[in-house]
C-alpha cells in the first residue's frame, strides 16, 4: 500500500468512525479528495470495507505480538491487550458496527488467528481458575470486540473519558457489574 493509499484508508476510517453510515460522496469530501480519487483506490464501500478490515487485522495482529499474551498470569495479559487496542479501537468499533455488511464466512475466516488467539488467553485464564469457567471462551472474545467498541463509542459521545478506556474494559471483564 503506498503511502498516500495508507492515509487515505485511515483518514477514511476515522471519519467512518465517526459516521459509520456515510455515503462514498461524504467520505470523499472529509478526506479531501475527489470521489473518483476515492474511486481509483477503493471501487465503492465493500473495497473500502475490505481494506479497512485488512488495516484492522494487520494492526491487532502488531498488538498480539507486542503484548505476549502467553506470559504471566492471564488478567495481567488481558490488561495489556486491552491497553495496546486502544489506538486501533475505532477500526473494531467500525467493523463491529458494519458487520451485517461483510460475508461472514470470509470475515469469520479472515478473523479466525486473531480470535483463536483472544480466545487462548481466555481459555488459559480458565484453567488457571482467573476467569469463570461458566462463560464460553468464544462469548468472552465476542464480549471482549464488543466492549472496546463500546467503549470508544462512548469515548466519541463524551460520555467518558479516553483516559479511562483500559481500566473501564479490564474492570467490567474481570470483575463484571457486581459489588459482591
Amino acid at each position: 500500500m503506498s503511502a498516500t493509499r495508507d492515509q487515505l484508508l485511515r483518514a477514511a476510517a476515522d471519519f467512518l468512525g465517526r459516521r459509520p453510515n456515510a455515503t462514498q460522496d461524504e467520505i470523499a469530501a472529509a478526506v479531501g479528495v475527489s470521489r473518483a480519487t476515492l474511486h481509483r483506490h477503493f471501487a465503492g464501500r465493500s473495497a473500502l470495507m475490505e481494506a479497512l478490515e485488512r488495516l484492522a487485522i494487520a494492526e491487532l495482529r502488531q498488538v498480539l505480538e507486542s503484548v505476549r499474551l502467553d506470559q504471566g498470569s492471564a488478567s495481567d495479559a488481558l490488561r495489556r491487550l486491552v491497553e495496546a487496542c486502544e489506538p486501533v479501537s475505532p477500526y473494531l468499533a467500525l467493523l463491529y458496527s458494519q458487520s451485517q455488511e461483510v460475508d461472514i464466512d470470509t470475515t469469520i475466516e479472515i478473523w479466525d488467528e486473531i480470535d483463536t488467539a483472544i480466545t487462548d488467553l481466555f481459555l488459559r485464564g480458565q484453567r488457571t481458575g482467573e476467569f469463570r469457567p461458566e462463560l464460553t471462551a468464544a462469548w468472552l472474545t465476542e464480549a471482549f470486540y464488543s466492549l472496546v467498541g463500546g467503549t470508544v463509542w462512548a469515548i466519541r459521545a463524551g460520555r467518558v473519558g479516553s483516559r479511562d478506556f483500559g481500566r473501564l474494559i479490564t474492570d467490567l471483564l474481570l470483575n463484571g457489574v457486581s459489588t459482591t
